[in-house]
C-alpha cells in the first residue's frame, strides 16, 4: 500500500520539485497540500500550490495556513526564487477552486481521522505545525512521522547560523522540535548532496513538456543564485520527499536538536549535539545521491508522461 502523506509547503523553486517527484511516485498517496508564507507571500505560495497541482494532475486539496510568523515580522526568499516564487515558470492559472477551510484545522482533523497512517512532511517554515500542535497536541502522537526539511548542523543560508525555514520561524521550529514525536531533519548537510549539476540534468532531456516548462526553468533560475553557481543547485525539498519515498538512501544519526530563538548572530540555528544522552531528532548526514537521482527521473518520467492536457 502507497504510504500517505501531507505535505506543508511554500511552493517555491524547489517545492514545485519536491511535489513532482511525490505526484510521480506510486510509493505515495498524498493527502492534502497545506500552504504557509515563506519562500514568497502567503498568497503567491497558495496560488502556486494550486497551479502546480492542477498542471500536474494532482488532485488533492491544497489549504491555505499561516501567511506570517508566530511573533515576528514576515521574511521571504525572492532574491533566492523570483518574485512569483517559481522563478521562471509560467504556468496556467489555477482552475481547481480554492479550500475554504485553513491549513491548521485540516491537518489536525486529516491525523485525527487516521492516526498512525499519515507521514507529514513539512518543506517550509513551521509556522502552521506549531499551531496544529497548539490547538490539539495529539497530533505529534497521531502522524506516522514527521520529515522536516529544514536546520543544519554545520552552516546556514539564511544567516552563517540558520537556514531559511527555521529562521523564518524559530519559535515555530522551536514548539515542532519540542514537541513529543522524533522528527528526521532534512537538513543543508544532506541536501548539498542532491546537486542538479550538468550531468544531473542530462537525465531529464526527453521529459518533453515537463523539462521545458517547468525542470529547466526551475533549475536556471534557482542556479543563478551565487551559492549554487559552483555545482549546480540543491533542490532540497526534495530531498525529505525521497525520505519520506526511501529512508534506505539515507543515512541519519540521533542527536539532540534545539532551535536558538534569542541569539543576536545565532537565532534559528539549530543547535544539534550528536553526544546528548536525550536524542529528540533524527538528523540525516548522508545520502546515496545516485539512487536519489535514480528515483527522482523515474518519478518525473511519470509525470511528464500523464501531464494534463
Amino acid at each position: 500500500m502507497p504510504k500517505r502523506i501531507l505535505i506543508d509547503c511554500d511552493p517555491g523553486i524547489d517545492d514545485a520539485l519536491a511535489l513532482a517527484l511525490a505526484h510521480g511516485s506510486p510509493e505515495l498517496d498524498v493527502v492534502g497540500l497545506t500552504t504557509v508564507g515563506g519562500n514568497t507571500d502567503l498568497d503567491r505560495t497558495t496560488e502556486n500550490a494550486r497551479c502546480l497541482a492542477d498542471y500536474y494532475g494532482l488532485v488533492v486539496p491544497v489549504v491555505r495556513g499561516a501567511g506570517r510568523p508566530l511573533v515576528r515580522a514576515p521574511r521571504t526568499a525572492r532574491d533566492v526564487h523570483g518574485e512569483s516564487g517559481l522563478g521562471g515558470v509560467l504556468l496556467p492559472p489555477a482552475t481547481t477552486p480554492p479550500d475554504d477551510r485553513h491549513a491548521v484545522d485540516f491537518i489536525v482533523d486529516a491525523l485525527a481521522a487516521a492516526p498512525g497512517e499519515i507521514s507529514l512532511v513539512a518543506v517550509g517554515p513551521l509556522t502552521n505545525i506549531a499551531l496544529a500542535l497548539h490547538k490539539e497536541p495529539r497530533i505529534a502522537e497521531w502522524a506516522a512521522e514527521f520529515v522536516v526539511m529544514g536546520g543544519s548542523y554545520t552552516r546556514g543560508n539564511n544567516t552563517p547560523a540558520a537556514e531559511f525555514n527555521i529562521a523564518a520561524d524559530p519559535e515555530a521550529a522551536a514548539v515542532a522540535f519540542d514537541a513529543p514525536w522524533r522528527p528526521v531533519m532534512i537538513g543543508l548537510d544532506l541536501t548539498h548532496q542532491a546537486r542538479a549539476n550538468a550531468e544531473v540534468r542530462t537525465r531529464f532531456c526527453g521529459l518533453g513538456r515537463l523539462e521545458t516548462e517547468l525542470i529547466s526553468p526551475c533549475l536556471d533560475f534557482y542556479g543563478q543564485h551565487p551559492s549554487y553557481r559552483d555545482g549546480g543547485p540543491a533542490i532540497h525539498d526534495a530531498c525529505a520527499v525521497a525520505y519520506a519515498i526511501a529512508p534506505e538512501l539515507f543515512r541519519t544519526a540521533p542527536a539532540r536538536v534545539d532551535v536558538e530563538t534569542w541569539g543576536r548572530f545565532t537565532s534559528g540555528m539549530t543547535v544539534t549535539d550528536f553526544a546528548a544522552p536525550d536524542p529528540n531528532t533524527d538528523v540525516a548526514t548522508d545520502l546515496a545521491a545516485d539512487r536519489f537521482w535514480d528515483l527522482v527521473t523515474e518519478a518525473f518520467t511519470r509525470v511528464a508522461e500523464h501531464l494534463p492536457g
